[in-house]
């Protein structure tokens, strides 16, 4: 007996594994897990190292700067900056020249924590099985294929 799901009119195409978004996706909810007990010694979340990442390569960014570059809005980042600044880590100021725009500077604690976290992309490099050259077509095909999907926009 043929059942509709087994006819050759199927969408291949639309079956989960056959979908590029979803490859991506569920790797990156396995790179966050990845990650998790790393950042925990920390005292960091995900999206909060990621923050410290755009700091640690550029202090005294705005929030929309830091916005831009890890491409989320400023009003999801804001509360995220909070915790940051209530751990020690960070300032947040006022423009003198504009009020609206909020500086973000990095405390001596948080310049102390990329010490800390320098071994972090060592044991990235151990899970994923992979060679530093296989990472790095990796995250140059990923990087490619964001910025096609962004002009595209």
């Amino acid at each position: 007996m043929t059942t509709k799901r087994d006819t050759p009119d199927t969408c291949d195409h639309l079956l989960l594994d056959n979908q590029v978004c979803f490859a991506l996706h569920s790797t990156s909810l396995l790179m966050t897990k990845v990650y998790k007990p790393l950042l925990q010694a920390l005292g960091l979340t995900y999206p909060q190292y990621l923050a410290m990442l755009v700091l640690w390569e550029r202090d005294g960014l705005t929030v929309g700067e830091i916005s831009t570059r890890l491409l989320t809005d400023p009003g999801s980042l804001t509360p995220l900056l909070k915790r940051l600044e209530v751990e020690g880590l960070l300032s947040r100021t006022r423009s003198r020249e504009d009020e609206r725009v909020v500086i973000v500077e990095l405390t001596e604690q948080g310049r102390a924590l990329r010490e800390k976290a320098r071994g972090i992309p060592q044991c990235i490099l151990g899970a994923s099985g992979q060679t530093i050259q296989q990472l790095q077509k990796l995250q140059n095909d990923v990087q490619e294929l964001r910025s096609n999907l962004q002009e595209s926009l």
